[in-house]
Parts: structure tokens; C-alpha cells; sequence
């Protein structure tokens, strides 16, 4: 079982989209993925509610839920056979949250924007995971994806330039798409959809999920600190 685990301070940095797209593309391929939604906001939640019977099915934690009358693992706990656990984090997450979150995860994706305000977060975000949080660069669990780009813009440029900097993999740049849009409001995911009309977003979907088959070098043994969920 894989866990992913979706990561980034800053608000509207498209983490619950790429959450809930890669859980739609496990279904897909019949992984039986479990969602956790751990925003307040519910987004993700939201999304799987609108999902039809007809549709691969995808197993819903409301993780920002707090029931007194259960243990929180308990609450959290993956039914069996779950193939893969995507975890929508909030925002405004404390650097100090991040391993918890983080200490059970085989990957670790930070969706950026092109923004000045949300190159600065990314920073802060990065510095966090590797300091706070441990991460460490060789051992292939994080990378960034560039987020809602719109390409040959001065933002786009000083995003690339900024990103390049990190020594942290950008394994995937992501149009602003209202694609993603239409599948939010109709609880679909890109791999969901008719595929002339999202060709162009599969391409680019196409390196991070190769990135996500990849084994995570030597995390296991490099992992540390509590884990929010066992």
C-alpha cells in the first residue's frame, strides 16, 4: 500500500485537484484507493459524495472529523486491500504538524503556483519538510508540481527559475484547465472524462504518476517522529 500524501501551507495551491484526480485514476485502474480528507473545508469530501454508483468506487476518510467516541487510529484506519492512500492535507499547516503528516508517506507532492506570494510560501513549505520534517532529497519521496501555469508569462519564468533552485524534482507543470473545473462540480476525474477533450491534460498528468511508480530509495529506514496515521 502506497500512501501520498498532497502538501502545501499556502491555500489554493490546488492540493484537493490533484488529490482527488489521483484518486480517481487509481479507481480507475481498480487499486481501490482511499481518500483522506483532512482540509476543514471538505472539498475533497465533497467530490466523492458526487460520485455516482456506476463509478469506480473510492473510500472516503473525513479525517478533519474529530469523534470523541472512537480512537483516532481507529477513525483513520484503511480498509483492507486499499491499494493506494492519497491525503489531501489543510492549509495554514504549522511547520511543527509536517511529521506527522509526513512520517508515514512514500511520497510527498507540493503543488505551486505562479505567483510571487505562493513562490515565497513554496520556500518556507520546502525548508519545513526538510528541516522540520526530514525529508531528505535522496531518498525520492518529494517533488513539486507546478500548478495552474499558464506558459510564456513572466511568472511562469520566475516560477521555473525559482523552482530550479530547490534540488527538488518538478515532475509535473499543470495548465490552468477548466477541465479540472468541470470535474470538481460533476465528481470526475481527468482519467474519468472523454479523452479528446482532455488529451492535452493527460500528457501532463503523465510524468507524475511515472514519478509516483517509482520506489522511494531508502524512506523506509529514514522515516521518524509520530505518525498521524499508522
Amino acid at each position: 500500500m502506497q500512501r501520498i500524501v498532497v502538501l502545501n501551507p499556502k491555500g489554493g495551491s490546488g492540493k484537493t485537484t490533484i488529490a482527488i484526480n489521483l484518486a480517481s485514476y487509481y479507481a480507475q485502474r481498480g487499486e481501490r484507493p482511499t481518500l483522506m480528507d483532512f482540509d476543514p473545508q471538505a472539498s475533497a469530501a465533497r467530490w466523492v459524495r458526487k460520485r455516482q454508483a456506476s463509478q469506480a468506487p473510492i473510500h472516503l476518510i473525513n479525517a478533519y472529523e474529530k469523534d470523541n467516541r472512537v480512537t483516532r487510529a481507529f477513525q483513520l484506519r484503511v480498509p483492507e486491500g486499499t491499494g493506494r492512500v492519497i491525503i489531501d492535507t489543510p492549509a495554514a499547516i504549522d511547520a511543527t504538524e509536517m511529521p506527522a503528516l509526513t512520517a508515514n508517506a512514500d511520497k510527498i507532492l507540493v503543488p505551486v503556483l505562479p505567483s510571487d506570494i505562493d513562490i515565497h510560501a513554496c520556500a518556507r513549505c520546502i525548508t519545513s519538510l526538510l528541516l522540520v520534517a526530514k525529508v531528505r532529497r535522496v531518498d525520492n519521496r518529494l517533488a513539486i508540481i507546478a500548478n495552474r501555469v499558464r506558459r510564456n508569462t513572466r511568472m511562469y519564468q520566475s516560477l521555473t527559475r525559482f523552482l530550479g533552485t530547490l534540488d527538488i524534482p518538478i515532475i509535473a507543470t499543470i495548465r490552468d484547465s477548466q477541465n479540472f473545473v468541470r470535474g470538481a462540480e460533476l465528481g470526475l476525474g481527468l482519467h474519468e472524462m472523454k479523452h479528446y477533450q482532455v488529451s492535452e491534460d493527460l500528457a501532463a498528468w503523465a510524468p507524475l504518476l511515472a514519478w509516483l511508480d517509482e520506489p522511494a530509495g531508502r524512506a523506509a529506514a529514514a522515516r521518524a517522529g509520530p505518525a498521524l496515521f499508522a
